[in-house]
Protein backbone atom coordinates (compact mmCIF):
# COMPACT_ATOMS: atom_id res chain seq x y z
CA UNK A 1 0.00 0.00 0.00
CA UNK A 2 2.29 2.14 0.75
CA UNK A 3 4.24 2.03 -2.69
CA UNK A 4 1.29 3.35 -4.28
CA UNK A 5 0.71 6.02 -1.49
CA UNK A 6 4.67 7.12 -2.96
CA UNK A 7 3.55 7.13 -6.94
CA UNK A 8 0.79 8.99 -6.24
CA UNK A 9 2.67 11.90 -3.65
CA UNK A 10 5.03 12.07 -6.90
CA UNK A 11 2.82 12.14 -9.52
CA UNK A 12 0.30 14.75 -7.82
CA UNK A 13 4.25 17.09 -7.43
CA UNK A 14 4.89 16.59 -10.82
CA UNK A 15 1.61 17.68 -11.46
CA UNK A 16 2.32 20.93 -9.44
CA UNK A 17 5.52 21.33 -10.94
CA UNK A 18 4.23 21.16 -14.30
CA UNK A 19 1.19 23.86 -13.57
CA UNK A 20 4.12 26.36 -12.12
CA UNK A 21 6.94 25.58 -14.34
CA UNK A 22 6.38 28.34 -17.06
CA UNK A 23 5.73 30.92 -14.47
CA UNK A 24 9.51 29.80 -13.16
CA UNK A 25 10.36 30.29 -16.22
CA UNK A 26 9.67 33.48 -16.94
CA UNK A 27 11.52 34.36 -13.75
CA UNK A 28 14.42 33.10 -14.77
CA UNK A 29 14.24 33.03 -18.16
CA UNK A 30 16.25 36.93 -18.50
CA UNK A 31 19.49 35.33 -16.40
CA UNK A 32 19.27 31.96 -18.41
CA UNK A 33 19.59 33.14 -21.66
CA UNK A 34 21.39 36.12 -20.63
CA UNK A 35 18.97 38.43 -21.71
CA UNK A 36 19.97 42.39 -23.06
CA UNK A 37 19.28 45.45 -20.51
CA UNK A 38 17.01 46.61 -23.32
CA UNK A 39 15.23 43.14 -23.48
CA UNK A 40 15.04 43.18 -19.16
CA UNK A 41 13.12 46.61 -19.11
CA UNK A 42 11.07 45.49 -22.33
CA UNK A 43 9.71 42.76 -19.93
CA UNK A 44 9.38 45.39 -16.88
CA UNK A 45 7.58 47.76 -19.29
CA UNK A 46 5.50 45.11 -20.82
CA UNK A 47 4.33 44.13 -16.98
CA UNK A 48 3.80 47.92 -16.23
CA UNK A 49 1.64 48.56 -19.38
CA UNK A 50 -0.59 45.38 -19.23
CA UNK A 51 -3.73 43.50 -16.73
CA UNK A 52 -2.42 40.66 -14.90
CA UNK A 53 -5.01 39.03 -17.46
CA UNK A 54 -3.71 40.13 -20.64
CA UNK A 55 0.26 39.34 -18.97
CA UNK A 56 -1.11 35.96 -18.24
CA UNK A 57 -3.03 35.28 -21.83
CA UNK A 58 0.57 36.56 -23.55
CA UNK A 59 2.53 34.39 -21.55
CA UNK A 60 0.18 31.15 -21.45
CA UNK A 61 -1.52 31.66 -25.06
CA UNK A 62 0.99 33.22 -27.02
CA UNK A 63 -0.73 36.40 -28.24
CA UNK A 64 -2.93 39.10 -26.40
CA UNK A 65 -5.39 39.80 -27.53
CA UNK A 66 -6.30 43.72 -27.96
CA UNK A 67 -10.27 44.49 -28.63
CA UNK A 68 -10.91 47.35 -31.17
CA UNK A 69 -12.12 50.61 -30.15
CA UNK A 70 -13.99 51.23 -33.08
CA UNK A 71 -15.45 48.27 -33.95
CA UNK A 72 -16.92 46.24 -31.07
CA UNK A 73 -17.18 42.35 -32.61
CA UNK A 74 -13.14 43.04 -33.83
CA UNK A 75 -10.38 41.84 -32.11
CA UNK A 76 -6.34 41.87 -32.49
CA UNK A 77 -4.34 39.07 -31.98
CA UNK A 78 -0.45 40.57 -31.59
CA UNK A 79 1.78 37.54 -31.06
CA UNK A 80 4.10 37.66 -28.40
CA UNK A 81 6.90 37.07 -30.81
CA UNK A 82 7.30 38.23 -34.15
CA UNK A 83 4.31 37.77 -36.81
CA UNK A 84 1.10 38.85 -37.79
CA UNK A 85 -1.57 40.32 -36.07
CA UNK A 86 -4.33 38.32 -36.81
CA UNK A 87 -8.20 40.33 -37.00
CA UNK A 88 -10.99 38.56 -35.89
CA UNK A 89 -14.63 39.47 -36.88
CA UNK A 90 -17.22 38.00 -35.07
CA UNK A 91 -14.81 34.77 -33.99
CA UNK A 92 -13.78 34.20 -36.87
CA UNK A 93 -10.18 35.42 -38.45
CA UNK A 94 -10.62 38.29 -41.55
CA UNK A 95 -7.13 39.16 -42.22
CA UNK A 96 -3.42 39.14 -40.87
CA UNK A 97 -1.81 42.41 -40.48
CA UNK A 98 2.01 42.99 -40.94
CA UNK A 99 3.58 46.13 -38.95
CA UNK A 100 6.78 46.15 -37.87
CA UNK A 101 9.08 48.75 -36.40
CA UNK A 102 11.73 50.33 -38.47
CA UNK A 103 14.68 49.25 -35.68
CA UNK A 104 14.93 45.99 -33.95
CA UNK A 105 13.29 46.14 -30.73
CA UNK A 106 12.64 43.76 -28.07
CA UNK A 107 9.41 41.63 -28.34
CA UNK A 108 8.01 43.15 -25.36
CA UNK A 109 8.17 46.82 -26.71
CA UNK A 110 6.72 45.44 -30.13
CA UNK A 111 3.53 44.22 -28.32
CA UNK A 112 3.63 47.46 -26.28
CA UNK A 113 3.82 49.49 -29.27
CA UNK A 114 0.69 47.47 -31.28
CA UNK A 115 -1.57 47.80 -28.12
CA UNK A 116 -0.90 51.44 -27.84
CA UNK A 117 -1.29 52.24 -31.48
CA UNK A 118 -4.67 50.28 -31.78
CA UNK A 119 -5.99 51.88 -28.73
CA UNK A 120 -5.26 55.26 -29.70
CA UNK A 121 -5.83 55.45 -33.29
CA UNK A 122 -6.83 52.52 -35.29
CA UNK A 123 -7.58 53.59 -38.21
CA UNK A 124 -4.00 55.01 -38.56
CA UNK A 125 -3.13 51.82 -37.67
CA UNK A 126 -4.92 49.81 -40.50
CA UNK A 127 -3.65 52.25 -42.66
CA UNK A 128 -0.19 51.51 -42.33
CA UNK A 129 -0.41 47.68 -42.19
CA UNK A 130 0.23 45.58 -45.28
CA UNK A 131 -2.82 43.42 -44.76
CA UNK A 132 -3.78 39.65 -45.92
CA UNK A 133 -7.22 38.27 -45.98
CA UNK A 134 -8.14 35.00 -44.95
CA UNK A 135 -10.03 33.11 -46.96
CA UNK A 136 -11.95 29.88 -45.56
Amino acid sequence: MIPVQQILTALCWLAILLAISPMIWLIVQPYVKGWSRAERRATNLLRDTLTPEQFHQLFWHGYLEVPSPTAPHRVYRVPRHNGYVQVFENGHATMRLCLQPVETLPDGDVVVLHKLMIEANEETYLQKANKYLCVE
